[in-house]
């Protein structure tokens, strides 16, 4: 734990110690609310709620900011040649992927936290469930968490730091596109059902859009945490076969 701690802070250390996540926290402050005023129509709706002028854009962002946080988890390490000193220190792989994985996580989580003011600004205007706002926050936070988990996973694979990011992102834009309604609708008239069924489980919009609407569901916790484990647990087992 002490070791998985220590990697933590020396992984978060470099994040903002070099303008990497700065420019992925403002990109992603500016981008948002950019969407949640224009397309969202924040004021014209009046959604006191933020499900769809705000929520609904962030799985949207997160499919291309996520692997833009986590692309150099492992890739750096394997081109610096680094990933080989983990073999002479007193540590383990998980230690080494707990203490980087939840870094970058707490990179995501503070450029949703720091979304804050729209949240102020809806509770001056009206009167929102306060509840449901905070299942939307956790929704997007489990969103992006579970892209940054592949990211991760994908990173143990290459040494190219851009090769890794255009893999994620082709992950993840499949995982947004594949249960998002348009598509489906499209999808089912010329693929069979099976098919269809396979696409919107492996999609994100059915659990998220549970939590954006203040629901919470078992199966949607548990989809989001097999998801995360199974990407943490084949990254383990990735670098556990390089080191040997």
């Amino acid at each position: 734990m002490k070791t998985a701690l220590a990697i933590y802070k020396r992984e978060l250390s470099a994040y903002f110690t070099r303008p990497t996540a700065y420019a992925i926290i403002i990109i992603f402050l500016i981008l948002v609310m950019a969407l949640t005023f224009t397309f969202g129509r924040f004021f014209r709706i009046g959604d006191a709620n933020l499900e769809y002028s705000f929520f609904f854009w962030h799985p949207w962002l997160f499919m291309l900011l996520a692997p833009a946080v986590g692309m150099g988890l492992w890739s750096d390490e394997q081109r610096t040649g680094t990933i080989e000193l983990l073999g002479t220190l007193p540590t383990t792989i998980w230690s080494a992927i707990v203490g980087k994985y939840l870094a970058a996580a707490t990179v995501c989580l503070a450029a949703v936290a720091l979304t804050f003011p729209i949240w102020i600004t809806v509770n001056r205007l009206g009167e929102p469930d306060n509840l449901t706002i905070f299942s939307g926050y956790l929704g997007s936070f489990l969103v992006c968490c579970t892209f940054l988990a592949l990211t991760m996973l994908v990173s143990a694979f290459t040494r190219d730091q851009v090769v890794c990011l255009i893999v994620s992102v082709a992950i993840c834009v499949l995982m947004v596109l594949c249960s998002y309604g348009d598509f489906v609708i499209e999808a089912s008239k010329n693929a069979p059902r099976w098919l269809v069924e396979a696409m919107l489980s492996f999609g994100v919009w059915d659990h998220f859009r549970s939590l954006m609407r203040g629901a919470f569901r078992l199966q949607d916790f548990v989809w989001f945490t097999t998801l995360i484990m199974a990407s943490l647990i084949g990254t383990s087992a990735i670098l556990s076969a390089r080191r040997s």
